[in-house]
């Protein structure tokens, strides 16, 4: 028999649903699409043929229909991967934990975690308005410190690799994406490592008022490489997504619309367009 996991551990609310998302299992599709923004979900959802599910509480916007005759949900993280820790563990829960007993069941669920979000490019051949699919995720935020991933070979090269070459500011760790769901969009996508940063301005090399530790940063991911691997974009959700979904079980995949290029210096002169064009492309490859 497992444990039981205290209340205090998984926190319901009055309705049994589970507290930040405010989702009970009925309320969940297998492929969830993730996005940052909460005015994102109705940006998505506009396309499904039916919705049969909407929900909200704090950022954390949920709908849930049906596309092609497939169930899907578009959920909003928020922004960055205190968010993404929550989100993830939460739908898990949905999945894999029976609410009534509050005992892991004994057989578990897999599902599709597509995140569908914006980011910088870091090459200059990583045109505006395009998309790029993450191959792994290397994270400069600290959240899978907390957990206990291990990696494969390629995983421990790679960072090794980035550990010396970002030396003093090193990544924390690295998470591959789900590479037959990122095979799949690769014919609309460049597919590249995805950074993930802990903040939006320092953190990728920003500098408005506050003086920078870092003042080569976005040098030294550019010029990043190992073996075929290079850094195309970065943004503040991907590595969360990766490491804590293929911990959990679940097939990861993050696609990004180019909006910036810091290597140029440009940004997108018609942001929503592009992802609405993301939003596009995405949906029939999820539900092919």
């Amino acid at each position: 028999m497992s444990r039981v996991i205290a209340e205090s551990e998984l926190i319901m609310n009055p309705d049994g649903s589970v507290y930040h998302l405010s989702l009970q299992p009925e309320d969940l599709a297998e492929t969830v699409i993730l996005v940052g923004d909460p005015g994102r979900v109705p940006a998505v959802s506009k396309y499904f043929d039916t919705i049969d599910v909407k929900k909200q509480k704090r950022e954390f916007v949920t709908h849930t229909g049906y596309f092609n005759n497939k169930r899907i949900t578009v959920l909003s993280t928020g922004i960055g991967t205190d968010n993404i820790d929550i989100v993830i563990n939460e739908l898990d829960a949905l999945v894999n934990i029976d609410f009534k007993t509050r005992q892991i069941k004994e057989r578990l669920s897999t599902l599709r975690l597509v995140r569908l979000g914006t980011s910088g490019a870091l090459q200059e051949d990583v045109e505006l308005d395009s998309f790029v699919a993450s191959s792994h995720g290397l994270g400069f935020d600290c959240l899978m410190t907390f957990y206990e991933l291990g990696y494969t070979a390629e995983e421990d090269a790679l960072l090794t690799a980035a550990g010396s070459h970002f030396l003093p500011l090193t990544p924390f760790y690295i998470a591959t994406g789900y590479l037959p769901l990122v095979e799949k969009f690769a014919a609309h996508c460049a597919v590249g490592i995805t950074a993930t940063c802990a903040g939006f301005y320092g953190p990728q090399g920003r500098v408005l008022r506050g003086p920078t530790k870092e003042n080569d940063f976005i040098a030294r991911m550019h010029t990043f490489r190992s073996e075929s691997h290079r850094i195309t974009n970065f943004e503040m959700e991907t590595s969360g997504i990766y490491g804590l979904g293929r911990l959990l079980g679940h097939q990861c995949c993050s696609v990004n619309t180019i909006v910036a290029n810091r290597i140029t210096q440009h940004f997108s002169k018609d942001p929503y367009a592009a992802v609405d064009r993301m939003i596009q492309m995405a949906l029939p490859v999820l539900t092919e």
